[in-house]
């Protein structure tokens, strides 16, 4: 587990910045009948232009059968995470989530979205807003002198009062030269226990709430998309963060 320097936090911000213009963009250009692999070709854009790589395609993790072939996840509806750009073209009233990935000059920066597509459903706005407020809450806990513990358990105060499931065992990670480091943040936890947060150390927050209350999921036969069991709807939503003696740093903000 590496504690990053000041100038790392300063270039993982730009790595950040990369991927916080690739949603603002991905965001812009999802309309209805547009296709998935249409915006992750609008991402693909965005990276190449900042010179930068995707540390999400190619990526092919343990519990995978093929390595990733975007540079985003396009999730819509029931898909929690991981979903992959398909020729589906999204239609009114969808909720979609996308996450990307930069990795520029060696250091990374991860983040993600939710948002609808043309007019919303209500209760889906509500799902994106809990979800929002649930990263608002462990971004607030990542703070010196806490521990991961701290950041979990306020993501689960905010599931819990908004009475939404969020997927057995996946929650955020360490970030820094790569993607996925050290530590595990998962998103349910106990107050005061886990790893001591100290100034330097760089977090991928990353709540994902099932509208449906349930914890449990199904892996679509791509093998990499997660849906809720039930049909309800999900939302994800992530920040880079760095842990810094002046508070919590937002590293991917546009």
């Amino acid at each position: 587990m590496e504690i990053k320097s000041d100038a790392a936090l300063s270039a993982m911000r730009e790595a950040g910045r990369v991927v916080a213009n690739a949603l603002a963009a991905v965001q812009g250009a999802a309309g209805v009948g547009v296709p998935l692999k249409e915006l992750d070709e609008v991402a693909r854009t965005v990276l190449d232009e900042a010179g930068a790589r995707s540390p999400f395609l190619g990526y092919r993790p343990d519990f995978a059968p093929t390595p990733f072939p975007a540079v985003i996840c396009a999730s819509v509806n029931d898909a929690v995470v991981h979903g992959i750009p398909t020729d589906y073209r999204l239609r009114d009233g969808d909720l979609v989530s996308i996450d990307c990935g930069a990795e520029l000059d060696g250091w990374t920066g991860d983040a993600a979205i939710s948002f609808t597509v043309g007019t919303p459903y209500p209760e889906d706005v509500a799902l994106i807003k809990a979800t929002r407020e649930a990263l608002d809450a462990g971004i607030a806990a990542a703070t010196t002198g806490n521990r991961i513990g701290d950041i979990s358990h306020a993501i689960d105060t905010v599931a819990r009062s908004a009475g939404c499931g969020m997927p057995v065992n996946f929650g955020g990670h360490g970030i820094g030269r790569h993607m996925h480091e050290d530590p595990h943040v998962a998103n349910r936890g106990r107050p005061g226990r886990g790893y001591p947060l100290r100034h330097g150390l760089t977090l991928a927050i990353e709540p994902m709430f099932m509208a449906g209350g349930r914890d449990d999921y199904r892996v679509s036969p791509d093998g990499w998309t997660l849906r809720t069991t039930d049909g309800s709807r999900a939302a994800h939503i992530e920040h880079t963060i760095a842990v810094t003696e002046d508070g919590p740093r937002v590293l991917t903000l546009p």
